[in-house]
């Protein structure tokens, strides 16, 4: 009689999900930022933007780090960390309640990264006496925005670099929940 020895359930390596930590930005994120934006752009967009359109997007803001942390100084920016490292970050300005970008790894998209952001975002907006957020977002957004709560305003075009995007403008009552 032949048997093949097993492992028993229990003893089976297990992939654990990364653990993700949310926080304000540091100027050590500003190289991870630039690198998400790109990436998220470039390969994240890809089925909703042409690749000139893309290349477009992505020249309006540097790959160069001191960019982003000069960024740093005009908009509150929230992280996601893994690992040490930025893998998502949303900018917001908190006196208008601009949601000014949301950006995440591609490889991590859809894994709850950026509404966790936006619920960051949100909860920062409504200890500040802010009641409506906004937000102009790409095609690739627009679904997840309305399915959470967002009401879609419409469709505009926006110009960079001779390419027109073209992007929906969305707003969100936010409501201060009793706990």
């Amino acid at each position: 009689m032949n048997e093949t020895a097993t492992a028993p359930e229990d003893d089976v390596p297990r992939r654990r999900a990364p653990r993700i930590r949310y926080r304000e930005a540091l100027a050590r994120d500003a190289g991870d930022q630039a690198e998400v934006f790109h990436h998220a752009v470039m390969q994240g967009a890809a089925a909703h933007y042409s690749r000139p359109q893309r290349e477009a997007w992505v020249s309006a803001l540097p790959r160069d780090p001191s960019a982003w942390v000069a960024r740093h100084a005009l908009y509150t920016t929230l992280v996601a960390e893994c690992d040490g490292r930025c893998v998502g970050f949303l900018e917001l300005e908190l006196h208008s309640g601009r949601i000014v970008t949301l950006y995440t790894w591609p490889s991590l998209a859809r894994r709850g990264i950026g509404s966790a952001l936006l619920m960051h975002a949100e909860r920062l907006l409504i200890e500040r006496g802010v009641g409506r957020a906004s937000i102009e977002a790409s095609l690739m957004l627009v679904p997840g925005l309305v399915r959470r709560g967002w009401r879609d305003l419409g469709e505009e075009a926006v110009e960079r670099d001779g390419e027109q995007l073209l992007r929906h403008r969305l707003e969100k009552t936010l409501v201060a929940l009793e706990t």
